[in-house]
């Protein structure tokens, strides 16, 4: 069952018609149960996808402060081998990314094959911060929706599996978890002005969120609402989009491994014969046996 909502082509969009509320069918005993068996699969899938060295995977977060974007993190790649899977943040531009165009930085970023890379944040920013606080001018960031579509479309056709994002909260349950820091000692140290100063902006936001994904969903890279006021939905409808996704290469990953293995193995035998290096001294069942 699909629970967030996936976006594939270009159309309005409204975030007002989704409920960051929303649960679906799910419950939240169910619910953790299943993202269990989701996280042991991903695990697996995730070791093909590393092995076989056929594609790569890139997943974007996007949504507000508090949205739950390390949440996810933490929680739907907590089964997942560190080896085969990177993080990057996009923050502040540093003078030496300001000399170049916004998506040098990015690209620098997308994973190998073989690998699944996260973006904690993304080249979105430059669509969403950029235009809420007038950093450019409107042509600019509108030009850039094609751009991103084009690179996007640029990276799936170099193998890159794309799936993106948007934590979708409400301006209550924003604030909610905003108090909810300060009154945890142990959280504190998440706590930023910064955050309660963007608040102001929020119908802004809204405003900027909802026509990037109207203009940058596409069948090679689509969006996916998530209703991300119940952190175990959340966890539960981003893993599921994505084991969703990457379950169909099952097949090919495990054929090209099991195709590596037998060349593999002709090579070992090809070096044994011809004494490079020497056969393995087994003894045979009986033997064992005998001596045992």
């Amino acid at each position: 069952m699909s629970y967030a909502i996936k976006l594939d082509k270009e159309n309005r969009v409204d975030l007002s018609d989704y409920d960051p509320d929303d649960t679906g069918k799910a419950d939240k005993d169910t619910g953790k149960i299943a993202l269990a068996e989701l996280g042991h699969e991903l695990d697996e899938l995730q070791e093909w996808l590393y092995a076989a060295q056929k594609h790569s995977v890139l997943i974007v977060l996007q949504g507000l402060d508090t949205s739950g974007k390390d949440g996810t993190i933490a929680h739907v790649m907590s089964t997942i081998n560190p080896q085969g899977c990177d993080v990057a943040s996009f923050k502040i531009p540093t003078p030496l990314e300001q000399a170049h165009d916004f998506l040098w930085r990015v690209h620098q970023k997308a994973p190998a094959r073989g690998m699944m890379t996260i973006f904690n944040r993304s080249h979105y920013e430059d669509v969403l911060v950029t235009r809420v606080h007038n950093l450019i001018k409107k042509d600019v960031w509108e030009a850039r929706y094609d751009e991103i579509n084009n690179f996007e479309k640029l990276l799936t056709g170099n193998d890159t599996i794309i799936l993106k994002f948007f934590l979708h909260i409400s301006k209550k349950e924003q604030e909610e978890r905003l108090l909810a820091r300060e009154k945890d000692d142990e959280k504190a140290w998440k706590l930023s002005p910064g955050d309660w100063e963007e608040r102001q902006y929020w119908k802004e936001y809204q405003a900027a969120y909802a026509e990037a994904l109207s203009h940058t969903a596409t069948k090679h890279a689509p969006w996916y609402i998530v209703p991300a006021n119940h952190k175990w939905f959340r966890n539960l409808a981003i893993a599921e989009a994505i084991v969703s996704t990457l379950r169909p290469y099952k097949d090919e990953w495990q054929e090209a491994l099991k195709k590596l293995g037998e060349e593999r193995k002709d090579e070992l035998q090809r070096l044994r014969r011809s004494g490079k290096i020497p056969k393995p001294d087994v003894k045979s069942p009986a033997q064992t046996h005998q001596t045992s």
